[in-house]
């Protein structure tokens, strides 16, 4: 049987698939070009952990991941933000997987069970890194290209893998749209409502902050989550989960060094210099690509107007109704896992 074969059948027999899961949770219909789809409350916290988690060692660390579904089954990657973890993805996952797909959820660095291989490597956050990262941990895992989704971090280093590796990325689901930066465009002020918005981005480049966070890093977290999710109603338990990948002991150092290199008041990695470059330029993104935003985001985020045009490959907004806040894949799982699939077959 031919490779394209195989994949019309493997895509007829996900579509049968996601049918029957969407049919069981109770799901609203398909979500088109520009609409506005309300996001279906059944499936949203129906999981709470993935199987055993798996590790691989990848470029400068040792990856934990979680995986589900057919080892054979085309790959699916899902990145998650911060302070977030890889449970934004809990929900979505077996979706995806009862679809035929392989579904690979990693920590990214400074996350869960990930961890630096040498304490000599910079704990560095800058975005050429984690994007980096992500290609060594597809190449430790021998997968030649994948779709790819995110939000927040997880989403700017979806796009940036999307950018600079397009032969790797087959598709492209990205929450808040295109996230690329650079730090010659984040010495442009902003007017002062945007600026309160990164308050806490102001509070990392002080001592003050890092200390605070190192000190309170549950709390702080939990206070983005009310802050970007107003309208998401989570438990203890829900937090609790994934607090414990806070627990990294490289965590504090990346999430500082993150948002301190966003302003230009860390230093990159001399190696990602050309990476940068390239990044500076804001590169159009070529893939097939879905982007999404829920209609409580919090937390800062573009207009889709403002980036539209970046993508010039075939596209579609969606704007996820109901209350839906930043954390959209554990928030509105069905409605994420549905692009996923829909960009897939772009």
């Amino acid at each position: 049987m031919s490779e394209q074969i195989d994949q019309s059948r493997r895509g007829l027999l996900g579509t049968l698939a996601f049918g029957a899961v969407l049919a069981q949770l109770g799901a609203i219909g398909t979500a088109s070009a520009q609409a506005n789809s309300s996001a279906p409350a059944s499936g949203r916290g129906t999981h709470t952990s993935f199987a055993a988690l798996k590790q691989v060692r990848a470029g400068v660390l040792d990856v934990g991941y979680a995986e589900a579904g057919p080892a054979d089954g085309a790959p699916m990657l899902l990145l998650h933000g911060w302070p977030y973890d890889i449970h934004s993805y809990v929900d979505v996952a077996p979706i995806l997987a009862a679809a035929g797909y392989r579904v690979i959820v990693p920590y990214l660095r400074g996350y869960g069970s990930t961890r630096f291989l040498s304490a000599d490597t910079p704990r560095n956050g800058q975005q050429a890194a984690l994007g980096s990262d992500i290609i060594a941990f597809m190449d430790a895992l021998k997968i030649e290209k994948a779709v790819i989704g995110g939000y927040d971090w997880g989403a700017r280093t979806a796009n940036i893998v999307a950018a600079l590796w397009p032969e790797r990325c087959k598709a492209l689901v990205s929450v808040s749209g295109y996230l690329i930066g650079s730090q010659e465009l984040n010495k442009a002020p902003l007017p002062p409502k945007a600026e309160l918005q990164w308050w806490y981005q102001y509070y990392f480049a002080t001592d003050r902050g890092a200390a605070g966070y190192a000190k309170y890093t549950h709390d702080f977290a939990r206070l983005i989550w009310e802050l970007a999710s107003p309208q998401w109603k989570f438990d203890d338990a829900i937090f609790a989960r994934s607090a414990q990948a806070f627990d990294n002991p490289d965590h504090v150092a990346v999430s500082i060094h993150n948002y301190r290199w966003r302003l230009g008041l860390a230093q990159g990695e001399a190696k990602y210099d050309a990476l940068e470059k390239k990044l500076a330029a804001l590169p159009t993104i070529t893939v097939p690509t879905i982007t999404m935003e829920g209609d409580a985001n919090g937390a800062p985020h573009p207009e889709p107007a403002a980036y539209a045009k970046r993508f010039s490959g075939r596209y579609e907004h969606r704007l996820i109704t109901g209350g839906i806040g930043h954390n959209l894949p554990q928030e509105a799982p069905e409605a994420f896992a549905k692009a996923m699939l829909d960009v897939a077959r772009f």
